[in-house]
């Protein structure tokens, strides 16, 4: 009997965990989130309104009064902010490395992680970040770990900024990788780590519709 599962996806930065997510919720007809967009919202919203990203209570604050919708539309996710289309705002490069700062909050990962389990929590989804294995979902049937090389990963991430005009060098992509990876590993709140019962997928050398049908044929083994 098919059931709707579960499928948790974590990893790294520019492992490819979106593009995993997306293609696996769409092979399945199962809803896509994308848990980084929500902390992208809330870091640009901290922005707009000039708040430090130290300010811990602050921050928290700012994500209890924030709503964030992840909207399905024609085959991608919209995010709104407070009823305002954020999807291509929150994509730049400034937001992301303030994303990464508002991320290691631990009040704001409660107020965000409780919003996750809810959007969640009939099956059914797909759902990708840092720590959903591990915090979000630790029940949850499907668990993939999914990395890559870091000069694969700073080459990723370095292709998506040249095709938005962004000029950032591949130097310097790698750095900010390696320093992603230091901040999400030593945070106190929900640090990046492999679930016990997550299986690994390194996706140096895979396309990313090879790591999808791999993926499936896991979810296909579970029922779902």
């Amino acid at each position: 009997m098919l059931r709707n599962l579960i499928v948790a996806i974590d990893g790294p930065v520019g492992s490819g965990k979106s593009t995993l997510a997306r293609r696996v919720a769409e092979l399945l007809g199962y809803l896509y989130i994308d848990t980084g967009a929500m902390y992208r919202s809330v870091a640009l919203k901290a922005l707009r309104r000039g708040i430090s990203l130290e300010a811990q209570e602050h921050l928290t604050s700012l994500a209890a009064e924030t709503r964030i919708d992840l909207r399905a539309q024609d085959g991608t996710q919209q995010v709104f902010l407070d009823g305002e289309d954020v999807t291509a705002a929150i994509r730049t490069p400034e937001v992301a490395q303030a994303a990464s700062k508002v991320a290691v909050v631990p009040g704001v990962r409660r107020v965000l992680v409780a919003e996750q389990r809810r959007a969640g929590e009939r099956g059914g989804v797909v759902m990708e970040g840092r720590d959903i294995g591990s915090v979000v979902f630790p029940d949850a049937q499907l668990k993939i770990f999914l990395t890559a090389s870091p000069e694969i990963r700073a080459e990723r991430r370095w292709h998506e900024h040249q095709q938005k005009g962004d000029g950032i060098d591949l130097t310097r992509t790698l750095e900010e990788i390696h320093e992603r990876d230091r901040r999400d590993r030593e945070r106190s709140a929900s640090p990046l780590v492999r679930a016990h019962d997550a299986i690994v997928v390194d996706s140096t050398a895979m396309e990313p519709e090879e790591v999808a049908r791999l993926v499936l044929l896991l979810v296909n083994e579970r029922g779902g």
